[in-house]
């Protein structure tokens, strides 16, 4: 990172910005090239790393490039605002960001279905759902291990 007196390292700063994000997106590739697609997603911080899972339908493109080749690349951000100045150079832009590379898993068992689905929808809510089998069978879901993040902001 090069500026560094902008990177997050408190785990707890990090979960901050990941909470108040809803939308990640996921970049990957397949026969076509690069594809990226944003998604609302769930996650779990564990061991001081996210574990991020998504809801999708069953077949197309993203699903496809991810069976065939599962590391990807993420990113989200949030807490956006304009800082204004005299001239345009004064002008700055505040944010919180974090990218980060994984790899791909999609989860076939019926309960680990409806729990992750439960959590998305917690996050992207704050409500609680509960989700039935015909409910989970109808969806994709898989989820991105973290291997390796940064966590940045500029407030």
């Amino acid at each position: 990172m090069r500026r560094i007196d902008r990177e997050v390292i408190n785990p707890r700063e990090q979960l901050e910005i990941l909470k108040e994000c809803k939308v990640c997106r996921i970049a990957m590739e397949d026969e076509k090239g690069l594809y990226i697609v944003p998604m609302n997603f769930g996650y779990e911080f564990q061991d001081g790393k996210p574990t991020l899972f998504f809801h999708s339908a069953k077949e197309g493109r993203k699903i496809n490039a991810l069976r065939n080749r599962p590391e990807v690349a993420v990113e989200m951000d949030g807490g956006h605002h304009l800082e204004e100045g005299a001239v345009a150079c004064d002008y700055a832009f505040g944010f919180q960001s974090i990218i980060g590379t994984g790899t791909a898993e999609f989860v076939d068992d019926p309960e680990e279905k409806k729990r992750l689905l439960t959590r998305l929808m917690e996050h992207q809510t704050g409500k609680t759902f509960r989700f039935d089998d015909a409910m989970a069978e109808t969806v994709c879901v898989f989820k991105i291990i973290v291997s390796a993040f940064s966590a940045k902001h500029h407030l």
